[in-house]
């Protein structure tokens, strides 16, 4: 081969998002590429995209190939920032504490978190100490430079520091593989990357916390202490986040929980919610609306048993994938299990008696009691539980029902989050898991028909490979908050096995019989993590017809008491939900009082108000509306019911 000839084969050509090429003489690293761009975009690059795979700045371009560049501006840089401030947490824990044994540092959502094994509890003013070290070793500057090790000789390498867990996780991996270190400064770590091209990259972060955390997440080894902490592409990023986190402190519905009288979780029956009088009456409200939501659209209520046979869970696969989370009991020498789901319940009822085309679509719907057996440590409020109800619905259909059906139910769903409240909703596929039942052909026409009815509807959305049910593909509806958090509520999936695995069917019009399609859905799912986040989404404020208490009726003396009952009956015959106050006291304490536990609208009748039959109206966020009539009050609050304000 010419000399030519040699260059020529050696020669890289890198193609650029925009679809532009850039050709090099030989091998180019990510970092040489971006300074040939530009040198703003050099000082910015934290990383590649070589042929779809993130790799360091350092990572050379031997072949060629699609590259894009990362930057913070990018998902995929974020994420590199925030595994790269793991290992500087690592670094500056190691430089105040150097007894300390580092074990792992990963990237969780809106930050990261890592273990250590050390001989006494961080406190808070380690937390602020290892922070301001952190910041002064990002101020360093150094680079992070990546080597790779065999397998034997990385094991032997930390034990000779001392570090016995990272030894054990590279003992793990598989003897004839290599193993990739990443070190800063004094510090080095296994990882496999990538991470930025330096510490100085590192500006905004903050510690969070600390918490327990078992070696192996198994109880019978060490405790751990988990370092939690969150960074940021930017300054402003990192105050917003900071800034809705004391704001989200201040929704949490566990606080508002005990400080409304709603609910309370006991020990004496862990992950199960204790409904107060108050709280009762929100679970009815938000119950009661998705029933009209049944009755308005088809669905025919069904109720099904809380105990199912074992075998049933085996038949429709659900008793390999859940059994961990499955409460069982045993009963003249049979075993059964406390539903975690509704949907063989439903394929039950819908096989007694013949069904026919004609039949189809046919709308199940049920306020489903469902257990899990939840691990303690996921347990949190009545957001995550052990005992919930779903507002769960099959439908039972043909083939060529799937598109109409699910396109209605997502405008369907788009409606009744607009009247909680929420009108922002992010909208995904799930596709087909590595372990799934079903053959291929159904599971194309499932995800087809999903994503169909999505573009039917006019909603953008993105793919999530991999997520779907083990029995079929889904639409994720997720809704943003009023402080902009994020929550996976309604869902839309497409099963084509389980009818077949518990052998349900209907009369076609052939006169053949034939498998029905069952869509599985819920709008609101868990009734108690929903009505958690409309507590947390309202601040405890609720709208008028979603409120426990809809109004407050006091007098500023005893010498209205008859008047502040008759009021109030008025009211309550009109449906309302009324409180009345005749305690003697202040008027001023009265109304302090109860704007604490925020009831839309407080009335107050003295002397004036009974002569002239009105009340003065105070509205929620001390608002004083002044004197109106009571026939003028009620119109304006069923107004405000009937509008969902």
């Amino acid at each position: 081969m010419t000399q030519t000839a040699q260059l020529q084969a050696q020669a890289v050509r890198v193609t650029l998002p925009d679809g532009s090429q850039r050709e090099f003489a030989g091998p180019v690293t990510v970092a040489e590429l971006a300074q040939s761009i530009g040198a703003g975009l050099a000082k910015a690059a934290l990383g590649g995209k070589v042929d779809g795979k993130l790799v360091d700045t350092s990572f050379s371009i031997d072949h060629d190939a699609p590259v894009s560049i990362v930057t913070a501006k990018d998902a995929d840089g974020l994420e590199m920032i925030r595994h790269s401030t793991a290992h500087l947490l690592a670094y500056a824990v190691k430089e105040l504490f150097p007894e300390a044994q580092v074990t792992i540092g990963p990237v969780i959502e809106n930050g990261f978190y890592y273990d250590f094994s050390y001989k006494r509890p961080f406190t808070p003013e380690d937390l602020v100490a290892i922070e301001k070290k952190m910041e002064e070793l990002a101020a360093k500057d150094e680079p992070v430079v990546r080597r790779v090790l065999p397998r034997d000789e990385a094991v032997a390498y930390f034990k000779g520091l001392g570090e016995h867990y990272k030894a054990e996780i590279i003992a793990s991996i598989p003897s004839n593989e290599d193993v990739s270190l990443y070190r800063e400064g004094a510090f080095e770590d296994l990882c496999r990357g990538p991470h930025v091209p330096s510490t100085g990259k590192l500006k905004f972060f903050k510690l969070m916390k600390v918490a327990g955390a078992y070696w192996r997440g198994d109880h019978r080894n060490e405790m751990l202490q988990r370092i939690y902490g969150t960074a940021w592409a930017s300054k402003d990023e990192l105050k917003n986040y900071l800034t809705m986190l004391e704001e989200a402190e201040k929704r949490d519905h566990r606080k508002l929980g005990r400080e409304l009288d709603l609910f309370h979780i006991d020990e004496h029956s862990p992950g199960t919610v204790f409904w107060h009088p108050k709280g009762w009456t929100l679970w009815q409200e938000v119950e009661q609306y998705m029933r009209r939501v049944y009755r308005d659209n088809g669905y025919q209520e069904v109720k099904g048993p809380q105990l199912l046979d074992q075998g049933l869970w085996e038949k429709t696969g659900h008793w390999d994938k859940y059994r961990d989370n499955m409460f069982t009991t045993e009963s003249e020498k049979r075993d059964y299990a406390l539903k975690p789901m509704n949907c063989p319940g439903h394929i039950l009822i819908f096989k007694q008696g013949v069904k026919s085309y004609r039949d189809l679509p046919l709308r199940y719907g049920e306020f489903g009691a469902c257990h899990r057996n939840e691990p303690t440590g996921g347990l949190h409020g009545i957001m995550r539980v052990r005992a919930f109800t779903q507002d769960d619905g099959h439908i039972f259909c043909t083939e060529d029902q799937i598109l109409p059906e699910c396109t209605a139910y997502t405008a369907l769903l788009q409606k009744v989050y607009k009247d909680f409240g929420f009108t922002d909703i992010i909208y995904k596929v799930a596709t087909r898991p590595a372990q799934r039942i079903g053959s291929d052909e159904s599971w194309d026409k499932a995800e087809n028909a999903l994503i169909e009815s999505l573009r039917a509807s006019g909603c953008e959305f993105e793919l999530a490979p991999g997520d779907g049910a083990f029995y079929g593909p889904k639409i994720e509806y997720t809704l943003k908050d009023a402080i902009g958090r994020q929550w996976q509520c309604g869902t839309m999936q497409v099963d084509f096995s389980m009818a077949e695995r518990l052998d349900a069917e209907y009369v076609g019009e052939d006169g053949a019989r034939h498998r029905p399609v069952m869509l599985h859905r819920a709008i609101v799912g868990s009734l108690e993590r929903f009505i958690g986040i409309l507590i947390e989404q309202y601040a405890g404020a609720l709208p008028v017809w979603l409120a426990p208490v809809q109004v407050v009726v006091t007098g500023i003396t005893d010498a209205q008491a008859d008047y502040v009952q008759d009021v109030a009956k008025t009211l309550r015959n009109q449906g309302l939900r009324v409180h009345t106050d005749l305690r003697n006291e202040k008027i001023t304490y009265k109304i302090r009082e109860h704007s604490l536990q925020k009831p839309p609208y407080i009335l107050v009748a003295g002397d004036k108000e009974r002569a002239a039959g009105a009340v003065a109206v105070r509205a929620r966020g001390n608002q004083d509306l002044g004197v109106m009539s009571l026939d003028t009050f009620a119109q304006r609050i069923v107004d405000d019911i009937a509008s969902k304000a």
